[in-house]
């Protein structure tokens, strides 16, 4: 199959949403990743998701809408979930909800509950009013490797394997959306940290948001994991891991340096802000930083994009520092953690 990366031009997006209503799969644009999208009422159109994916069926995917009133359509909202949609929809959250009937068991994994969001991104939002449906769309790239984020990393992973890419440009987010469970609306939980904090939803909405345990937590393998269905998905002890092996640190310096002296050439470094200099010995096109002056929301949108360039560069293996905890920097440090584990 030839693979075709489009601009979201009128013409393209209205070809593309007559494949989605057809039972087509294509890859889409987020402000968070890239995401492989169908019809999220089809179930043979899902099922095919979790076949170009190797997803496991215990990982349910995430389903996206144009509006409110759509979300409605699909899971039952309380006060407090219309609440969080006023203050964040469209953007980078996702709730998960008592689903309806019109979804079918594909896409929760059998559970009675759905993830819904509304995205943010022009073009993604375009598609959606064109084609008239909820959209599953988890990220748009081999399971449990590093997200996409730009149509050529869709291409470079699932070339072949689906007709069309719709080029939204680099996302303006870089991380996955939070998932918020809103299910008990007495004790909503974040079940995945993302870009909007529990700081922010509390100072938006008045809502305090509990975090979830993470599951490596209960020590489970990955076997383990995949065998039962999770509320949301991105939540298995490794994700979005890179084929080179990665050791996390807390700060990359001279106790590091020393440790892995013996082997520099073939070490990537991944430092969070531009280091001011380098240890003599370690080649300078080893050094990786995530942002050149320490912002987060640069390191967010860089850190996929660098995994990914590390991987091509021939590394026996990577070493990453953690980023400062404050605000969006524990989501980074949830990515790290999860891209490094080896269960």
């Amino acid at each position: 199959m030839r693979t075709r990366i489009v601009r979201p031009t009128q013409a393209n997006i209205e070809r593309l949403a007559r494949i989605l209503r057809r039972g087509g799969v294509v890859a889409v644009p987020t402000e968070t990743v890239y995401g492989l999208a169908a019809n999220a009422l089809n179930e043979a159109a899902c099922a095919r998701i979790f076949e170009i994916k190797g997803r496991p069926s215990t990982d349910p995917l995430i389903v996206h809408v144009s509006s409110l009133a759509a979300a409605e359509e699909i899971a039952v909202l309380n006060d407090e979930a219309r609440r969080l949609a006023k203050a964040f929809w469209p953007g980078p959250l996702t709730m998960v909800l008592p689903k309806r009937t019109c979804i079918p068991d594909i896409v929760t994994s059998g559970l009675d509950s759905a993830a819904v969001r509304m995205p943010r991104h022009k073009a993604f939002r375009s598609l959606l009013a064109r084609a008239r449906l909820p959209l599953a769309a988890p990220s748009a790239n081999p399971f449990g490797y590093v997200s996409p984020t730009t149509a050529q990393h869709v291409c470079d992973n699932l070339g072949g394997r689906i007709a069309y890419i719709l080029d939204g440009g680099p996302c303006r987010v870089g991380l996955e959306s939070t998932i918020v469970d809103m299910r008990d609306p007495k004790a909503p939980r974040i079940l995945r940290p993302g870009w909007i904090t529990a700081e922010a939803i509390a100072r938006e909405t008045g809502l305090k948001v509990l975090r979830a345990k993470r599951r490596s937590e209960a020590k489970a393998s990955i076997t383990e994991q995949r065998a039962v269905p999770m509320p949301a998905p991105g939540l298995m002890t490794r994700h979005y891991s890179p084929r080179t092996p990665m050791l996390l640190v807390k700060r990359i310096g001279p106790k590091a340096w020393r440790e892995h002296a013996t082997d520099v050439e073939s070490v990537a470094w991944i430092h969070f802000a531009r280091p001011a200099a380098l240890p003599p010995g370690i080649p300078r096109e080893n050094v990786f930083w995530l942002s050149a002056d320490g912002k987060i929301a640069e390191a967010a949108r860089s850190l996929f994009r660098t995994l990914r360039r590390i991987d091509g560069k021939g590394f026996s293996h990577m070493i990453a520092e953690l980023v400062p905890p404050s605000g969006a920097g524990e989501s980074l440090n949830d990515r790290l953690r999860r891209a490094a584990a080896r269960l």
